[in-house]
């Protein structure tokens, strides 16, 4: 391999980790929503030059995760209400026809494996009630987007998959976990999805991942409608810019 192409690749693999350490420090709730982004502060922190990070954070930019603003600069995006609405929607479109192939196609094996991951989310969801440690909460919503992918996977069509990854539908629903009042979850909450993604009735199916997924919807609106008026000073005070912050240890790892 030439000289040329072994920096360029040196320079994906270092905007991979750039995006990965970035993107989990979000969803690990250490860069709260309005958080501002320090390019160079996070070079150091990542003992990397600006060049990969820069990279990195134009990409979540291209995702929606991140925004640049006049006189704020870069930050974690603010949502607005119509921003919530609409990610409702396109994650109920996306995944009430993922279910309904499911149905129609996915192995016995594939249907066991979904009721098995099933019944240890709700496993995980009970113990929230008592563990509120940041590095649980993160294993579980990780948890909880590993199941929900799955379902894409089973239907069989690469590219809803792809649709439900690339529009960054579930990460969007983990940032709204971490600033929305939950409501409390039945004990069954996705075991009663699973069992009716996993029947026979297509019908049916798509309406317990319609049921599934407007569950805290409204809670989750009426939280960001609040803040709209000046999302500014709301979202900070549920953390302080990353420029305030002490520096924090950074895992490249990232649960999908």
């Amino acid at each position: 391999m030439s000289r040329t192409k072994v920096r360029a690749s040196t320079r994906a693999n270092l905007s991979e980790q750039a995006y990965l350490a970035i993107r989990d420090r979000i969803l690990h709730g250490q860069l709260t929503m309005g958080s501002v982004l320090s390019r160079r502060r996070l070079a150091t922190d990542l003992g990397m030059s600006m060049l990969p990070v820069c990279a990195a954070i134009q990409r979540l930019e291209n995702e929606g995760l991140v925004e640049s603003k006049p006189r704020v600069g870069t930050r974690v995006r603010v949502p607005t209400e119509q921003d919530v609405r609409e990610q409702y929607i396109i994650r109920e479109a996306l995944e009430c026809q993922a279910v309904r192939l499911v149905v129609e196609r996915a192995t016995m094996q594939q249907r066991q494996e979904l009721v098995r991951m099933a019944d240890q989310l709700d496993a995980l969801y009970r113990r929230t009630a008592t563990d509120h440690a940041p590095e649980f909460l993160f294993a579980k919503h990780g948890y909880h987007m590993q199941l929900h992918m799955r379902i894409a996977e089973f239907s069989g069509v690469s590219a809803l998959r792809e649709l439900i990854e690339k529009n960054s539908v579930l990460v969007w629903n983990w940032l709204y976990d971490l600033v929305a009042p939950q409501s409390a979850h039945p004990s069954r909450f996705h075991a009663d999805l699973i069992d009716a993604v996993t029947g026979t009735d297509v019908e049916a199916a798509e309406q317990a991942m319609r049921k599934h997924i407007e569950f805290g919807e409204e809670d989750t609106i009426s939280v960001v409608a609040r803040g709209g008026t000046n999302p500014e000073s709301r979202w900070r005070m549920r953390g302080s810019p990353v420029e305030e912050q002490a520096p924090v240890p950074v895992s490249i790892e990232t649960h999908p």
